[in-house]
């Protein structure tokens, strides 16, 4: 590694030095990271797989989406609220609980 006696550059020389050094680093990330990409590329293809569907769960054995749950209870006064029974309750099932209306009142009746 050469030495460089930093009190004898200009404020010019040194800005200068800082960008090239700056750029070197940068320079030096990238080629790790395409040096450590290839490397999971090749051991992903070796396994029988590309690299995209391991990370992208494009593949067919990617983690599977939930589907979505039919509505179980409805709004008395608004149908196109709805909700499955699943998760945080919507306001307007929290109102009616608090002000005593119990919750099959909301039940959606299973079409026979």
């Amino acid at each position: 590694m050469t030495d460089i006696d930093l009190d004898t550059l200009s404020l010019g020389e040194l800005k200068t030095l800082q960008k090239d050094l700056n750029k070197a680093v940068e320079t030096y990330d990238d080629k790790r990271r395409q040096e450590a990409r290839a490397t999971v590329e090749a051991k992903a293809h070796e396994l029988g797989f590309s690299l995209s569907e391991l990370v992208d769960g494009s593949g067919k054995s990617g983690k599977k989406s939930k589907a979505s749950q039919p509505a179980k209870f409805r709004h008395p006064e608004n149908a196109s609220l709805t909700w499955s029974g699943r998760g945080r309750q919507p306001g307007w099932i929290k109102e009616a609980l608090e002000n005593g209306t119990s919750l099959d009142t909301f039940l959606i009746e299973p079409k026979s």
